[in-house]
């Protein structure tokens, strides 16, 4: 993940629960991908290492154990460099301004992301994966064309010099689908996520003020709960079936207010949350504790990083 700060519930809801269940039956690396946010942040630095120590904060609090997992900083690593620019080497460029996600967002952002390291981003995303020699990524289904294009590469670097590195494939991962608070898609830019971390008295007061079902404009309307915003988070957070059951035939009767639905709602999300800002709070509490977790994380990383970057130079003669 890139270091953009703390992480939101879509986070938790989403790759977190999949990171977690990995470490059973995987070696697992997790990475403070800093190198990758910089191809959109190269002018905006200022606290970008500690966004990735409050990031890592989140991790742990919810599960990632730095016992059984690498967890490190991408630049720490200078291998993840090294490989990238061995790879640039035979990636044709047609290959890269060919992805739709580089269209999207050249579109969105226009000059600022017309950078070299942008356009490169796949390929230092590929040595990231093919440096430890991954054999899975865990993915969504909209993220399979940057796998694939990894993929690609691999086979052209096999292809060349000999056969160093496996092709990784998808662990493909189910995301809910939660949206923002507003309705629109979850992201910090609008402004309408909650995070992991967010103090309970603003959690409760952001899901007071959430979007409900436009329809309803008082309390004696009959709502329609498939078309509310409330009522899709109630899912996500542990709510039995029957009383789910219940919400829906109360509110389409009109004998619950989108008040009191909300409510619940932030009763719940708060049970989830407490525990996790307590973790949280005692890994940030103690001073360096993080950073040391990055640095055997790092040492560890390199370990692997050096070796398979050496086969990677000896079977080019270099």
């Amino acid at each position: 993940m890139r270091p953009t700060g703390r992480l939101h519930l879509g986070h938790l809801l989403g790759a977190l629960p999949n990171w977690v269940r990995l470490q059973d039956d995987y070696d697992c690396f997790y990475c403070v991908a800093d190198l990758h946010a910089l191809t959109t942040r190269f002018d905006s630095v200022a606290g970008m290492k500690q966004d990735g120590i409050e990031m890592v904060a989140d991790w742990i609090a919810t599960g990632i154990d730095p016992q059984r997992s690498v967890i490190f900083r991408q630049s720490e690593v200078k291998e993840h460099s090294e490989l990238a620019l061995l790879l640039g080497m035979l990636v044709p460029v047609s290959w890269l301004t060919r992805s739709p996600s580089y269209k999207e967002m050249v579109g969105e952002l226009g000059e600022r992301v017309a950078t070299f390291g942008f356009l490169g981003y796949p390929v230092l995303q590929t040595a990231d994966i093919i440096l430890y020699k991954a054999s899975r990524v865990p993915v969504g289904e909209d993220q399979l064309s940057h796998l694939e294009l990894a993929r690609e590469i691999t086979r052209r670097f096999n292809g060349l010099y000999g056969k160093v590195f496996p092709e990784p494939k998808a662990i493909l991962t189910e995301t809910p689908r939660l949206v923002g608070l507003d309705g629109r898609k979850m992201s910090k830019s609008y402004g309408n996520t909650i995070d992991i971390a967010e103090e309970p008295e603003s959690v409760t007061n952001k899901i007071m003020s959430m979007f409900t079902d436009p329809a309803r404009k008082r309390l004696k309307d009959p709502g329609h709960p498939d078309e509310c915003n409330v009522f899709s988070y109630h899912q996500y957070f542990d709510i039995p079936d029957g009383e789910k059951a219940e919400i829906d035939s109360a509110c389409r009767q009109a004998t619950i207010g989108c008040t009191d639905c909300k409510q619940r709602l932030a009763a719940r999300v708060l049970a989830r949350l407490d525990p996790i800002r307590e973790r949280r709070r005692q890994l940030l509490d103690e001073p360096g504790r993080i950073e040391g977790i990055l640095e055997d994380g790092r040492r560890r990383a390199q370990t692997v990083a050096t070796e398979v970057l050496g086969e990677a130079c000896r079977t080019i003669g270099i």
